[in-house]
């Protein structure tokens, strides 16, 4: 039973827009890799990558010539590259950081089918090649994870006890969480965030919507409040799930967020965590071991998460990204999540016979 409801979870969890909205091509006299329709760029490189699980991902590398961070970007359910292309670009000009998009597998022009442990994968292999062939030092690497994106995020991110930090945008306490009000983790479950986020040592952000129709703005604060280190976050009043990059203070809390852990010294490793790291190749499995399920995710209740400061400002500091209302719209596809979920009440009644037999 446990198998068939994760597998209902993950069909939840990922929306690839189909057809994908850009292909891989490459220049007849450079023989680079481009992105079609989008015309070639001397600061940014297209690469193709393999992942330990077979795939091969597809990724975007845009380079500032004043940076001194690299921003490791996973973007949501219901979008690709093609659709985020001008976004990242905008967002490597206004925060000053090189930054590093690609596509789980199965989305885009990524080979395989979407899933959990897929996306693990493709994030390793996307840190690998910063690492390797950009040159990218773990100190100065800045996680970000939008929505489902957070779940790779995250997952990398206990696992690297030198980062320079972490931006989760939407968030998820995991993938039950978002169809059920679930109090404990169960083995099935996908994207445990709310039981892999207290490892992670580095300063970390959180940005949502107050109004977030897909997933609740309680995602963003419980997960807030079980991180280790917590930077002042940012509830954007009246934000929605894909919108709050046109609310000025999306960029505006952004930057100052990445400016001051610049400003911060190179993390260095504790004992323990030099322990923990000593392995060199962390496996899935390990994590998912050392994570104890979770009886309850209302116990922390002794902190309160400040009221974000929303300064109205005449000045336009926000992006304008009317260029992406069309991948916008492709998120409409959570909608048919809200209708459907009526259609999965038998997952919850499982559940709950699950729960009468482990109580006997």
């Amino acid at each position: 039973m446990g198998g068939v409801t994760s597998s209902v979870a993950a069909k939840f969890a990922f929306f690839p827009p189909s057809p994908p909205s850009y292909k891989v091509v490459t220049d007849e006299l450079t023989g680079l890799l481009l992105l079609s329709p989008f015309p070639h760029r001397e600061n940014i490189e297209i690469v193709k990558l393999p992942t330990r699980r077979g795939t091969e991902i597809v990724g975007m590398y845009v380079r500032h010539p004043m940076a001194t961070s690299t921003l490791l970007y996973s973007h949501g359910n219901a979008a690709d590259l093609g659709q985020m292309y001008e976004l990242f670009i905008e967002l490597s000009i206004h925060l000053k950081v090189n930054l590093m998009g690609y596509d789980y597998s199965g989305y885009g022009q990524s080979t395989g089918k979407p899933s959990e442990h897929n996306t693990y994968a493709d994030i390793e292999a996307v840190y690998k090649c910063l690492e390797e062939t950009f040159g990218s030092k773990q100190e100065d690497v800045i996680l970000y994870g939008q929505s489902v994106g957070s779940g790779p995020t995250l997952d990398l991110a206990s696992r690297l006890p030198q980062l320079r930090a972490v931006v989760l945008h939407s968030p998820i306490l995991s993938g039950l969480r978002v169809m059920y009000a679930i109090k404990k983790t169960y083995w099935f479950d996908i994207y445990k965030n709310i039981d892999k986020i207290p490892y992670v040592d580095c300063p970390v952000l959180i940005i949502h919507g107050t109004s977030d129709e897909v997933v609740d703005c309680s995602h963003g604060k419980q997960l807030w409040e079980l991180c280790k280190d917590k930077y002042e976050p940012l509830w954007v009043k009246g934000g929605n799930h894909c919108d709050l990059e046109h609310y000025p203070e999306y960029i505006r809390h952004l930057k100052k967020f990445i400016a001051t852990v610049e400003r911060l010294p190179c993390p260095r490793m504790s004992s323990d965590q030099s322990e923990r790291v000593s392995r060199d190749a962390p496996p899935r499995k390990s994590m998912d071991r050392r994570v104890k399920p979770r009886q309850s995710t209302e116990r922390r209740e002794r902190e309160k998460p400040p009221k974000s400061q929303s300064k109205k400002s005449s000045s336009k500091l926000k992006i304008s990204f009317d260029h992406l209302d069309r991948s916008r719209k492709s998120v409409d596809c959570h909608e048919k999540t809200r209708k459907s979920v009526d259609q999965i009440e038998r997952g919850r009644k499982s559940m709950d016979r699950l729960d009468r037999v482990r109580s006997e």
